[in-house]
């Protein structure tokens, strides 16, 4: 039985690795270090028509502004000032 060899003229894919810059979420260019729960129009913008959190990826947040903004809506959900569900 013989022995299959690549073809050493094929040429390869590359990938282009291209470094994105880093973008600042909403609240971190703004430099705030707490998001109030009462600022129902800023965590509305936060939420689907359905009532559910948008994700980091969708939202723009930084991990960190992500979690703060995750409890100011169960902050406001819990005092009645967004819906849990619609």
């Amino acid at each position: 039985m013989r022995m299959m060899r690549k073809p050493t003229n094929v040429r390869r894919k590359r990938t282009l690795t291209t470094i994105r810059e880093q973008t600042q979420c909403r609240f971190c260019r703004e430099g705030k270090s707490y998001i109030d729960y009462k600022d129902v129009d800023t965590l509305s913008k936060l939420l689907t028509n359905r009532g559910k959190i948008f994700s980091r990826k969708r939202s723009g947040n930084c991990a960190g502004c992500q979690r703060k903004v995750k409890r100011a809506i169960k902050r406001a959900r819990f005092m009645a000032l967004l819906p849990y569900t619609t």
